[in-house]
C-alpha cells in the first residue's frame, strides 16, 4: 500500500477534480481489490439523466491487489472487472482514466480490464541497495555541484511534521508563476492546510538556505518505506547556487538514516524520453526507474457516444474522456503528462 491509496489523499484533489473521493472494495474468496478514485459530474445531460466519469487523483493509483501471493489474481481481476462494470451502470459512470502506480506495478495486473498504454518512465533514487546512494546513484557530475554548493554556504534542513507550510507555499507559487505553470498546479490555502490536516505526520519538509534565507523548498510524503517527491519550488535569483542539487542530496541522506527504501522523484513534463526534466532527474536516480502506465477504460459506450455527438467530438481521440476535451484543451494533457 502507499499513500495514494488512502481516502484522504483522494479528498485532497476533490475540489481541484470538482468531484467526490470514492473507494469501491471487492472482496472475493480469492482477494481483494480496493479502488479509490475521484467521481465527476457530466455536464452535459442525456435524457435528462445526469452522468458521472471517473479518474485517479493527482498522482498514481488505480485499483490494487490484496491476496495472498498463491491467488489467482487473473480470475479476481475478471469478477472485479463484472463487479465493478455493474456498479459503474448502476451509478451512472460513463467512462474511467486511471494513472496506474509506477513503483507498485499494479497496471500489469489489469491490462485485461483497461487499455492500458504506456507513457513514461519515472525515476527513484534506490536507498535500500547501496551503502552509500549518493555515490552509487548521483551523476559525478552533480556530487560536484552539490560539493561547490555546500562549500559556498549552501545548506539544508529537514523538518518533520512542520506546524505551517506558510513559506513553502509562498516559495512554490512564485515557482509556479515563474514556469508559467497550468492553474490546475496552483494548489491554495486550504489544499496546504489538508495536508497538514490529514498527512501531517507523513511529511517531510526539505529547505535550502543561504545566508540564514531560505532559497528552496521541497515537500515529501514518507510513508511505509518510500519517499514521494511532491512539491518544490526554488527562488530564481539564487539558481545558481543549485538549491535544487542540495535539496536532493538532503532528501536521499535523511531518508538513507532513517530505513527509507526509495525516494521517487517522478517523471518528466512530456512523454520524450529527451524530456528535460526527466533527463534532470536521472542525475539522482541513474540506475532506478519504473515504468508509468496510465488506463483507459468507457464503461458505459452508448451514453458515450451520446455525449461525445452532443458536446462535438469525435469519440475516437487523443483526448480521454474525448466529451471533455473542448472544455478546456488542457485537461487532458495535464491528465495523461502527470507523473
Amino acid at each position: 500500500m502507499d499513500i495514494f491509496f488512502e481516502k484522504n489523499y483522494g479528498k485532497l484533489y476533490e475540489e481541484i477534480e470538482d468531484g467526490k473521493c470514492e473507494v469501491f472494495t471487492f472482496t472475493h474468496s480469492l482477494g481483494t481489490v480496493k479502488h479509490l478514485f475521484i467521481k465527476r459530474e457530466v455536464s452535459i445531460r442525456i435524457g435528462g439523466e445526469t452522468y458521472f466519469d471517473i479518474v485517479t487523483p493527482y498522482g498514481y493509483g488505480g485499483p490494487i491487489i490484496i491476496c495472498g501471493e498463491d491467488a489467482d489474481k487473473a480470475e479476481l481481476v475478471q469478477e472485479f472487472k463484472a463487479a465493478f462494470q455493474k456498479h459503474c451502470l448502476d451509478e451512472k459512470i460513463i467512462s474511467e482514466f486511471v494513472r496506474f502506480h509506477p513503483v507498485l506495478g499494479n497496471a500489469k495486473d489489469f491490462t485485461d480490464c483497461y487499455e492500458v498504454i504506456f507513457t513514461r518512465k519515472t525515476v527513484g533514487t534506490n536507498l535500500r541497495d547501496y551503502e552509500d546512494p549518493v555515490q552509487s546513484e548521483f551523476s559525478k557530475s552533480t556530487r560536484k555541484n552539490i560539493r561547490h554548493a555546500m562549500r559556498n554556504g549552501v545548506d539544508y534542513r529537514v523538518t518533520v511534521n512542520p506546524k505551517s507550510l506558510d513559506l513553502f507555499k509562498e516559495i512554490y507559487h512564485i515557482n509556479m508563476k515563474r514556469i508559467g505553470a497550468d492553474t490546475y498546479y496552483y494548489f491554495d490555502e486550504p489544499y496546504f492546510s489538508k495536508c497538514l490536516q490529514y498527512f501531517g505526520d507523513k511529511i517531510v519538509l526539505v529547505e535550502a538556505l543561504y545566508e540564514g534565507q531560505v532559497i528552496g523548498a521541497e515537500l515529501h510524503f514518507f510513508y511505509n518505506d518510500t519517499i514521494h517527491t511532491h512539491l518544490s519550488g526554488t527562488l530564481s535569483e539564487y539558481h545558481h547556487l543549485s538549491p535544487v542539487y542540495v535539496m536532493t542530496y538532503g532528501i536521499a541522506v535523511w531518508g538513507k538514516e532513517q530505513g527509507a527504501h526509495l525516494v521517487h522523484a517522478g517523471g518528466g513534463t512530456s512523454n520524450s524520453p529527451d524530456d528535460s526534466l526527466y533527463l534532470f532527474k536521472k542525475k539522482f536516480g541513474q540506475h532506478t526507474e519504473f515504468d508509468f502506465y496510465v488506463g483507459r477504460k468507457v464503461w458505459n459506450p452508448a451514453v458515450y457516444d451520446k455525449v461525445c455527438e452532443a458536446a462535438g467530438t469525435v469519440c475516437e481521440t487523443e483526448f480521454f474522456p474525448a466529451y471533455r476535451s473542448k472544455e478546456t484543451e488542457t485537461y487532458n494533457e495535464i491528465q495523461n503528462v502527470q507523473a
